[in-house]
């Protein structure tokens, strides 16, 4: 259910399967009853003419009992294949539905203080004072989605589709995070066509659309604020593409503009980028190769918006972006991001989380973050990576962060049926105008996805 990252679901698979072991029996009478030869004819010996007439009679009653019988396990076939179809899931619409999800509990621990504890991406300045690190326990990064489809909308498919997590806060009672509020991550409807798509709704950054795996980091996609902008916002985007062994693609998008500020609970005022009147542009370049289970791609992109200071002086928000997926053989996939460019905290966390800095200039940053999966079996994953954000010193203000690094490795096993487990061990430094600070992170998710 994010990027994401991308939705494989086993519960398909088993459909086809109890659908195919349901219809098989009916399907091979069929063909036994239609293709068994009549046999015999040239070496039957012709004495008289009555026992040609009785032989002949005979063989014309044999084939037609079988064709009824042949008829019979037709008429049965159409019957199992009414009653499938009656029996699936539907909307008012009468378009196919699939629900869909991953329920997953992480139990985690710190040794700092840090931004979030469940899922932390930089470490806090007072970290090395008071209290610090602890052990919990949450669901909160349970995810559920909605899909969809039509097969001809418009000379093409049709997939709509909604995923949720319950990642937006808590109420404020003694319950605290076990009292999770339900969050909206993506919501799309997209058309596509045999070389073009059109999508409205709400989705990643066009041009930073991946994320390294992770069971630790659901809620907040791993890495950000340490190379990876990812924050789900409205837009438009098309695009159109070629065929072939190794695809070309264009795409635009028109991106609801977003400084990353905090809003009302409930009512809402426009942020630093909204009082620009500019909505984010965004265009991307797509080479990609392979089929869909091993699909390899590299894209670049570019980003251009507006955000206003403190002093309502519209400042240019811009990055160019480029993003790999390399699968190497049939076990190894090698995936990552980068980035260079200002103002790129409402995109995700772009300069550490800071959007304008000293002399209410946009903070000017460079990022990125590289991963390394191996699928040692469909039941073993492990895997490593590193990311960084390096905003440049002279836009931070005094006390604000001008480096973070994260390291971290995760092992991911599926021990039996639908179940998960994972483990993942996480390193964050943060450094600021005035010293530095250090967390390490564990976390163990178990779950299961249907």
């Amino acid at each position: 259910m994010s990027r994401h990252s991308p939705r494989i679901h086993g519960e398909n698979a088993t459909l086809r399967r109890s659908r195919g072991s349901s219809i098989l029996p009916a399907f091979l009478t069929v063909c036994t009853l239609l293709v068994i030869p009549v046999t015999g004819t040239a070496q039957t010996p012709v004495s008289t003419r009555d026992s040609t007439r009785d032989s002949t009679r005979a063989r014309l009653d044999s084939l037609a009992r079988r064709l009824e019988d042949a008829e019979s396990a037709i008429q049965l076939l159409r019957d199992q294949l009414a009653t499938e179809a009656s029996s699936g899931v539907r909307t008012r619409s009468r378009l196919a539905l699939e629900f869909s999800g991953r329920v997953l509990m992480n139990a985690y621990g710190n040794t700092a203080r840090t931004n979030n504890v469940d899922v932390p991406v930089f470490a806090r300045p007072d970290s090395g004072t008071g209290p610090q690190g602890g052990v919990a326990m949450g669901i909160r990064q349970t995810t559920l989605g909605l899909a969809v489809t039509a097969s001809d909308v418009a000379g093409g498919s049709f997939l709509g589709d909604v995923d949720v997590d319950f990642f937006g806060g808590q109420l404020p009672s003694s319950g605290g995070r076990t009292f999770p509020l339900v969050r909206l991550r993506t919501a799309r409807a997209t058309l596509s066509w045999s070389k073009g798509s059109v999508m409205i709704g709400q989705e990643q950054p066009l041009i930073t659309g991946l994320d390294p795996v992770s069971l630790a980091a659901v809620g907040v996609p791993g890495f950000t604020a340490a190379g990876n902008l990812w924050l789900w916002l409205p837009q438009v985007r098309a695009g159109v593409h070629s065929s072939g062994r190794l695809r070309v693609g264009l795409e635009g998008a028109v991106l609801a503009p977003t400084s990353g500020d905090p809003n009302g609970l409930f009512d809402t005022q426009f942020d630093a980028a909204e009082r620009t009147s500019s909505p984010y542009l965004q265009g991307l370049l797509r080479l990609s190769w392979g089929d869909s289970e091993r699909e390899g791609s590299v894209t670049f992109g570019v980003h251009s918006g507006r955000i206003a200071n403190a002093l309502d002086v519209a400042k240019t928000s811009e990055a160019v972006a480029a993003t790999l997926r390399i699968p190497v053989g049939t076990r190894l996939e090698l995936r990552g991001e980068a980035y260079q460019g200002a103002g790129l905290r409402g995109l995700g966390g772009g300069g550490i989380a800071q959007g304008i800095g000293a002399g209410g200039e946009p903070v000017r940053t460079r990022a990125g973050w590289g991963q390394l999966n191996v699928q040692f079996s469909p039941r073993v994953l492990w895997g490593v990576g590193a990311g960084f954000d390096d905003p440049r010193d002279a836009h931070i203000a005094a006390g604000g962060r001008v480096y973070n690094r994260v390291t971290e490795t995760h092992l991911h096993l599926r021990p039996v049926g639908p179940m998960l487990l994972g483990l993942e061990w996480r390193q964050i430094a943060t450094e600021f105008t005035v010293g530095s600070r250090s967390n390490q992170h564990i976390n163990l998710a178990l779950g299961f996805e249907f």
